[in-house]
């Protein structure tokens, strides 16, 4: 069993994100070691980029912030092996776009995200219809696919049936960000995609309080909370502080 499968044996889990490089690389690093030994039982490790498209503006904002601060992809890497040194054992999923991974060069980025410690990767603008050459290089570390309520039913279908390690399920239309309230129909969504696959449904996007996870927990197997996470860990004066209880928060609720 991979650290992914272990992930998911105490359901539902608790899926923070937070991108490298914000507010600095080092405060980054501590806050991800942080969020991971104080109740996240996986991690969306933030690649950052210039066009975040499926990003709302706390995230967006981030992100910038890290670039400007010269985060970049190979930095990145080397804070996920830092991270694994630093004692780290929960799933790190690294969450990107597709053109820095390009860019970097497709084989190396995988080989290099693999011996730094990665554990998948989620790519928002990377469509099944697209993903073949990077599924084939990635080879066991699975490539996570997001599903929408706007997802047809064959669509849906053909990426829950190849679903590996879980499926990312958008809760809302739209960008990330909090929402104030959690959709009605979302048990009925988990529903349809379950139908056509055994692997494990985590919901993201418009997750912004304990209260709320604790809610999508009742009917999902995973809840991933970003953009409440990079806004109350960013602004704080102390933000290593906020990790540790933001994440013990979380987890009580789910718990």
């Amino acid at each position: 069993m991979n650290r992914l499968e272990s992930a998911f044996q105490n359901k539902p889990i608790f899926m923070p994100y937070f991108p490298l490089g914000y507010p600095d690389l080092e405060t980054s690093i501590d806050v991800i070691e942080a969020l991971a030994k104080n109740g996240a039982d996986l991690i969306e490790v933030g690649l950052s980029f210039s066009d975040p498209l499926a990003d709302g503006p706390v995230i967006q904002q981030a992100t910038q912030v890290a670039l400007e601060k010269g985060i970049t992809v190979k930095k990145s890497l080397e804070a996920v092996k830092e991270l694994r040194k630093r004692g780290v054992t929960i799933p790190l999923i690294l969450m990107g776009y597709y053109n820095p991974m390009l860019a970097y060069g497709l084989e190396k980025f995988i080989r290099d995200a693999k011996e730094a410690g990665a554990d998948g990767f989620i790519i928002p603008d990377l469509p099944l219809e697209e993903a073949e050459e990077f599924t084939s290089v990635a080879g066991d570390m699975p490539l996570i696919q997001m599903l929408a309520p706007t997802s047809p039913d064959e669509r849906m279908e053909a990426i829950a049936r190849n679903a590996k390690g879980f499926i990312y399920l958008v809760s809302v239309t739209g960008v990330t960000g909090e929402r104030r309230e959690i959709s009605n129909d979302l048990g009925s969504l988990i529903n349809r995609v379950r139908a056509h696959t055994s692997a494990p449904v985590c919901v993201g996007f418009g997750i912004g309080t304990p209260e709320q996870a604790q809610q999508v927990g009742q009917l999902a197997d995973g809840v991933i909370v970003g953009s409440a996470c990079v806004k109350m860990i960013g602004s704080s004066p102390k933000p290593v502080e906020t990790a540790k209880q933001f994440a013990a928060e979380f987890r009580g609720a789910l718990r």
